[in-house]
């Protein structure tokens, strides 16, 4: 795809977004919004930004195990800014999760002295657990919705295959890096040519195999640590569910579990789509799932309203991380071997 396609495409989508996010918002009851958030507190405002600032934290707390694994320690605060910074980036391209990768790439390469084949694989691997933890934790959700009466079988049996086959591909390639790294090569060699075994500064080769041994080498001596990571991208999915529950609370909405789960399972099957942001997909999903469980739609915009407030905010923070590497010298770098913080 050439550049000029690219910007189109990008370009529809952005008009696409803001066209759904337009239609969503003229069915919502704006005067019961601003009554409804009128009557939180200071208090709930404080505990709303806490559990965001443990979701943060827990999202960089599995990046940093994952680095330790590979044998890239690095510190919370510069993960942070590399993760928020690629974040700001994903969240303006198409697709809210990716977009961002080849920058984190890049810093983690030239800003933390990392060589290209540890950078590749702390970022690959850490979007390999997220992703995976992500497939999974919906598929779980939407099977476990099957056995209900909430929702028609047919429809999301289709999603639960396209689930469940998305997982099992994620599956099949690793398994083929981790034990057919020369047949995957020969299968890629235009892309394997051009990233030859080269030799690194202290003389330890890097390159593709020398990837594919590094990681290799932390799923065999690194397991604790890796399950640790995992058990914390499973602790982030905690978190959002009990973000969803006090928003829910906080709007004076009565839910079941069945019901949060239901309206976090469409949240983020609508933030798969190809739209920047998930804009107008999540409203029309919160929408959606309100109208079927026959929730109020003032609640549902007052929801709408907090999830983009949070939004901009985290996206404000991305931002300010972006431009902050624009500001570096030389002695704001974190050293190849930093000890962990």
């Amino acid at each position: 795809m050439s550049r000029t396609q690219w910007k189109f495409l990008t370009l529809f989508l952005w008009l696409l977004a803001l066209f759904l996010a337009a239609w969503t918002l003229r069915q919502l009851p704006l005067e019961d919004i601003i009554a409804r958030l009128g009557l939180l507190t200071w208090s709930d405002w404080l505990l709303w930004v806490s559990i965001n600032i443990a979701i943060l934290y827990l999202a960089v707390k599995r990046w940093q195990l994952l680095g330790q694994a590979l044998d890239a320690p690095l510190s919370l605060a510069w993960l942070f800014r590399l993760r928020q910074a690629g974040s700001a980036v994903s969240f303006l391209t198409p697709g809210p999760h990716f977009g961002g990768e080849p920058l984190q790439l890049y810093w983690l390469h030239w800003y933390c002295r990392l060589p290209l084949h540890r950078a590749v694989a702390m970022l690959g691997l850490d979007r390999f657990m997220e992703t995976g933890t992500n497939i999974a934790v919906l598929l779980a959700g939407v099977l476990m919705l099957l056995g209900t009466t909430i929702l028609p079988v047919g429809e999301w049996l289709q999603i639960s295959a396209i689930l469940a086959a998305v997982l099992s591909v994620m599956l099949v390639l690793s398994m083929l890096v981790l034990q057919h790294p020369i047949w995957l090569a020969q299968r890629f060699r235009p892309l394997a040519l051009r990233w030859r075994r080269t030799k690194e500064t202290d003389g330890r080769e890097s390159g593709w195999l020398a990837l594919v041994e590094l990681l290799r080498s932390a799923l065999s001596h690194q397991r604790p640590r890796l399950w640790l990571a995992l058990a914390v991208s499973l602790g982030g999915w905690a978190a959002l569910l009990i973000e969803l529950t006090l928003l829910l609370h906080l709007l004076g909405v009565t839910a079941s579990w069945l019901d949060i789960v239901l309206i976090m399972v469409a949240m983020r099957l609508a933030m798969l789509l190809p739209v920047p942001g998930g804009i107008g997909t999540i409203e029309a999903s919160v929408l959606w799932s309100f109208q079927l469980l026959g929730l109020p739609v003032a609640a549902a915009a007052g929801l709408i309203a907090l999830i983009r407030l949070r939004d901009v905010v985290v996206l404000l923070i991305g931002l300010g991380c972006l431009a902050s590497f624009r500001r570096l010298r030389d002695n704001d770098l974190p050293a190849a071997d930093s000890a962990t913080r």
